[in-house]
């Protein structure tokens, strides 16, 4: 049995999220769709590095899936781009070690957030980045973002639906606002984030 690791980007615009949900078109239920038809019907189950929201997108997203298939890197990687949709797309597909996990082996996690601050809207950047017309204090932004730098318990910040157990305390490296020209763009990196944190 080989185990790979895939790193994937995806446009979550028309997606429900990563998760498998019922009746519901996400990332995971079309990857396996993918894999399942290289498998001649033999379902395969992926496990990610993090599970993204309804719309959200990912650059760099990391799954790991096991298979009986002995197949090149790169073979992988073009069989499973031809199988996926237009907004999925495999970057890296490579061989790890049997004790390799997504999301427990996962070092750190990014966020990334774009903020178009001018008067009108432009509606071709209205699935990647957010609208808002108010004056931004892009000093007091930059303060308020020092402040969640570190390792704190952020509880307060969790969604009450979480299904997480245990602590809620997770170390936040980075934590910064700046802009350019008309766009702000605001980074949370960090070794974990809770359901709905940032």
């Amino acid at each position: 049995m080989n185990k790979l690791k895939c790193t994937m980007s995806y446009d979550g615009t028309n997606f429900s999220g990563f998760q498998i949900q019922p009746e519901k078109r996400t990332i995971q239920s079309e990857v396996e769709a993918a894999l399942t038809r290289m498998h001649k019907g033999q379902p395969i189950r992926v496990h990610s590095s993090g599970r993204t929201d309804k719309g959200v997108h990912a650059k760099r997203q990391v799954i790991h899936f096991e298979t009986p298939l002995d197949i090149p890197n790169e073979r992988w990687k073009k069989a499973l781009n031809a199988l996926l949709p237009a907004d999925i797309m495999m970057l890296q597909v490579e061989h790890v070690p049997t004790t390799f996990h997504a999301r427990y082996d996962a070092i750190e996690k990014e966020y990334r957030y774009f903020i178009t601050n001018t008067k009108e809207r432009n509606i071709f950047q209205r699935h990647y980045m957010y609208f808002d017309p108010t004056k931004m204090d892009m000093e007091k932004l930059k303060q308020a973002c020092k402040k969640f730098e570190g390792t704190h318990d952020f509880t307060s910040f969790c969604s009450a639906r979480t299904t997480i157990k245990g602590s809620k305390i997770r170390t936040l490296y980075e934590v910064k606002a700046y802009k350019q020209d008309n766009i702000i763009e605001i980074i949370f990196r960090g070794n974990g984030f809770l359901y709905n944190m940032v």
